[in-house]
């Protein structure tokens, strides 16, 4: 339960109360910059759209509620939602991060915040001892956690992590793209931030990129506000309403897509030419009991590798129900080549080591009967 009502309730009367005066069950797109003031002194409580929007406000309450955090914050993307987090470090800081996460994070933290003076420390996060021995370092300031990661699927030990950073006193970021607050709720485990992609699982139809912070304290909500509005890096109107629409389904969405992958999964085992199946779901999945003790489900998805990097073309060219295009979270199915595509900003001999190999296909599992995408698949395996 999330409050008095569960996410499911919440999420499908998101924004539903907010139309006073005519009563609008869908909330309004209030496409305007600037708003008139009632009298000299006197605001309505929107002055400009940089800094406050009716339409975003909804979508930035209703996603706090459901994360159970003090106050939400939407971006123009999930990488502008990230550089708010690396505002809040100083020149000297060093920052604990996942090492096989999404391969624009990993670009922002090696190309643009470690030359501005911050220095990035990559470990496997779901090494909690390893992270420990990362957070004992001089400066360190905040732990940046993606879990599941992007594309390996590997699991931290969310509490863990956050006892950690607190012994410490680090802020602790979880990047919960792939779960979503319905999977996994880093907040309640202790987390300080919760940061979104918001253009994957939230939107939901891949048709709005958009990025989102949520945090646990009213102090730290009006940090990254601050950010929000200095900077600029804000969600327009439209796209805020998009998200919030995406999020009255997510419930549903997420759970046909994880049941759907947990089928894939499983058959793409018995395949003969699939080397190895990437999915915290499957019985062999070295953190998978970490996600049935911390979290609600496996999420949808998954990675594979096939027996030889020949096949990788063939199948990327021949699909005709999955979708060569990169992203993920929609209700249609992709499939995605990180090692030239999601990843290719990072350096090879990291990418070697973690296993982002030429034989590697990541899968963004859709709402499409599960059957149909395991015919699409089975002839070009």
């Amino acid at each position: 339960m999330a409050g008095k009502q569960s996410i499911e309730t919440q999420l499908a009367q998101a924004g539903t109360r907010w139309d006073k005066q005519a009563g609008a069950i869908s909330m309004p797109i209030f496409q305007t910059a600037t708003f008139a003031h009632p009298a000299l002194g006197q605001s309505t409580g929107f002055d400009y759209s940089r800094t406050s929007n009716p339409t975003r406000a909804a979508l930035e309450s209703a996603l706090a509620a459901v994360e159970g955090g003090a106050g939400a914050s939407f971006f123009g993307s999930g990488l502008a939602a990230v550089d708010a987090l690396v505002r809040l470090l100083s020149p000297g800081d060093r920052v604990v991060v996942t090492e096989d996460l999404y391969g624009g994070t990993y670009r922002l933290f090696n190309q643009v915040a470690k030359p501005a003076g911050i220095t990035p420390v990559f470990v496997d996060t779901s090494d909690t001892d390893a992270v420990a021995q990362a957070l004992a370092q001089d400066g360190v300031k905040m732990l940046f956690v993606e879990s599941p990661t992007n594309p390996l699927l590997k699991i931290a030990d969310i509490p863990a992590l956050a006892q950690l950073a607190d012994d410490h006193d680090v802020l602790f970021v979880v990047d919960n793209t792939f779960l979503t607050a319905v999977g996994q709720r880093p907040i309640e485990m202790g987390a300080d931030l919760v940061l979104y992609s918001a253009s994957k699982y939230l939107a939901g139809h891949n048709d709005v990129v958009a990025g989102a912070l949520v945090a646990q304290t009213t102090e730290l909500a009006e940090r990254i506000a601050f950010i929000q509005n200095a900077v600029g890096a804000i969600l327009g109107p439209m796209d805020s309403w998009l998200v919030l629409r995406g999020l009255k389904t997510l419930a549903l969405r997420l759970e046909r897509q994880a049941a759907n992958a947990q089928l894939l999964a499983d058959w793409l085992t018995k395949q003969a030419n699939v080397k190895k199946v990437y999915y915290p779901g499957l019985p062999d999945h070295p953190q998978g009991d970490r996600l049935r003790d911390h979290a609600c489900g496996y999420g949808a998805m998954l990675a594979f590798e096939v027996e030889h990097p020949d096949r990788v073309a063939r199948l990327l060219e021949g699909v005709k129900v999955f979708l060569f295009a990169e992203s993920l979270g929609g209700v249609e199915s992709l499939i995605t080549y990180p090692l030239v595509q999601t990843h290719a900003d990072m350096d090879p001999a990291l990418l070697d080591r973690l296993g982002i190999n030429n034989r590697l296909l990541r899968v963004s599992v859709g709402i499409e009967h599960a059957q149909d995408l395991m015919a699409d698949l089975e002839p070009l395996l």
